[in-house]
């Protein structure tokens, strides 16, 4: 929840508007750290791996463990975390993280912020029907029809991340994301049927 921006004095002793603080130059995979701590409660590193596999992964990115600590340990740095060792009550010692009142500024100004600009895509599977020229027409068929397996296992994937969000509080945005994910994947599918469709019509 966002909360009113704060009202200083003019000269004239009437109150206006501060200006709002801009949000830090921190790379992306820093600020999806950061929202992933912007939900309610405290999280290790490990769980906040299994949340970004559970959601972020479908549309953004999913980082590797190390990559996780080590934008805490940034945040934890700038004031956007903090963090604490586990009681003696738990069998492992474990340091669980929880976003500050900074760094949920930080973050509302930057998800408030510039454009985001376009899309990456990085599409393996087109590169190599580009370089179809070099390639065994059959052979890039293979490939399509395997891009198609995969595609039909993501699409599994981020329909079961839906059903396991579909009573959390707080979710409503992410399974607007999740639910975004879902009709990628099966116009993916469509896109690939067509592609092959577009390979038949080559064949001599």
């Amino acid at each position: 929840m966002r909360h009113p921006t704060p009202r200083s004095e003019s000269p004239s002793g009437q109150a206006s508007p501060r200006r709002t603080r801009q949000a830090p130059e921190l790379p992306p995979t820093a600020w999806a750290v950061l929202g992933l701590l912007s939900f309610d409660g405290e999280r290790t590193g490990y769980e906040l791996k299994k949340w970004a596999d559970s959601s972020l992964r479908f549309f953004y990115w999913s980082p590797a463990i190390s990559q996780i600590y080590a934008e805490l340990r940034r945040l934890e740095g700038l004031g956007y975390a903090t963090s604490r060792r586990s009681g003696p009550d738990e069998p492992r010692t474990k340091r669980r993280y929880a976003i500050t009142p900074a760094g949920r500024e930080a973050l509302a100004e930057w998800a408030d912020g510039s454009d985001p600009g376009p899309p990456v895509l990085k599409h393996p599977t087109v590169l190599r029907i580009w370089l179809g020229h070099l390639a065994d027409p059959a052979r890039l068929r293979e490939r399509v029809h395997a891009h198609m397996e995969r595609t039909r296992d993501e699409l599994a994937d981020v329909r079961e991340a839906l059903a396991r969000t579909e009573d959390v509080e707080g979710w409503a945005h992410p399974r607007v994301a999740l639910r975004w994910s879902e009709r990628a994947q099966q116009a993916e599918l469509e896109l690939a049927r067509a592609m092959l469709t577009d390979l038949d019509e080559l064949e001599p």
